[in-house]
C-alpha cells in the first residue's frame, strides 16, 4: 500500500512530516518570554491584565537587555515586534525595540492565563487554602484556574492570535514577546502533542523559542519547532 493512498484508490495524502511537503518562505516567530517580575521570583501566579499586572524589577530588565544583545546581529532579518499587552511584556517588547529597531504592537491572544481569585498567591498557598480546586484545574484542561480561565480557553485564544500574526506577516520573520503558558501551547501544538504536554516543559524566563510555520499540501500549515528554552548563555543566534 502507498503511504500516499487510502489503500482503496480514493487518492488520500499522507499529512506531511518533517520537511516534506512543504514549500515557499516560512512565516517565522521568534518567541520570546518576559524577564521576571518580583511575581516571578516568588513563583506567585501571575495573570494577564486581569492580574495584578507587575512590571519588570531590574533582574528582568537586565535579562531582557541581555537576550536584546542576543538578537541584535539579527535584526536586519527581523521583519516585526509583536507582544502580549500585558505589562511584563509590554515593557520587555519596549527594552526589545531599541536593540531590533522596531515598533512594537500588541496581540491581546497572546496575553498570560488569567488565575482569578490565585492571582498573586503561591503554587503552596492555593494548595493550602483551594486544595480541590488546584487538583480540578491541574487533572482537567476544561477546569478554570481560580475561577477564570482554563488551559483549553487560553488554547483557544493563543492558537486565534498565532493564526491572526502569521496571515498579517506572512513569509516573515516576527519577534513575539509572551508568557510561559502561551509560548508552551503553541510548542505543543507545533509538535501535535496533547495539550496537557505543557505539564512536562520547562521554559525560563528571558528565553527564546523559535517556531517556523510553512504552507503545506494540506488544510493547515505544517510547523516546525527549530529552537526551544534557549538563552544568550547558549550559543550565538543565527539568522532564521
Amino acid at each position: 500500500m502507498s503511504p500516499a493512498s487510502d489503500g482503496a484508490g480514493g487518492g488520500m495524502t499522507a499529512p506531511a512530516r518533517g520537511w516534506a511537503g512543504v514549500g515557499g518562505t516560512p512565516t517565522t516567530l521568534i518567541l520570546v518570554r518576559h524577564g521576571v517580575t518580583d511575581h516571578t521570583r516568588h513563583k506567585r501566579f501571575s495573570g494577564g491584565l486581569a492580574s495584578a499586572n507587575p512590571g519588570l524589577n531590574e533582574e528582568g530588565r537586565g535579562q531582557v537587555r541581555t537576550i536584546g544583545k542576543w538578537l541584535e546581529p539579527i535584526a536586519p532579518t527581523v521583519d516585526a515586534l509583536i507582544t502580549s499587552p500585558v505589562r511584563r511584556t509590554r515593557e520587555s517588547a519596549e527594552i526589545l525595540a531599541g536593540f531590533l529597531e522596531k515598533a512594537v504592537s500588541e496581540e491581546p491572544g497572546l496575553a498570560e492565563m488569567e488565575f482569578g481569585i490565585w492571582d498573586g498567591l503561591t503554587f503552596g498557598e492555593v494548595h493550602e487554602h483551594h486544595p480541590d480546586e488546584l487538583a480540578a484545574w491541574l487533572g482537567d484542561l476544561e477546569h478554570p484556574a481560580g475561577g477564570a480561565e482554563s488551559f483549553r480557553d487560553v488554547e483557544k485564544r493563543v492558537l486565534a492570535g498565532r493564526d491572526r500574526i502569521v496571515a498579517a506577516y506572512a513569509g516573515c520573520t516576527v519577534v513575539v514577546v509572551s508568557h510561559v503558558t502561551p509560548i508552551k501551547t503553541l510548542v505543543a501544538d507545533a509538535l501535535g502533542a496533547p495539550l496537557d504536554a505543557i505539564h512536562r516543559m520547562e521554559l525560563a524566563p528571558a528565553s527564546v523559542t523559535v517556531i517556523s510555520y510553512f504552507e503545506a499540501q494540506a488544510q493547515r500549515p505544517t510547523a516546525n519547532l527549530r529552537l526551544y528554552n534557549a538563552r544568550p548563555t547558549d550559543a550565538p543566534l543565527q539568522a532564521f
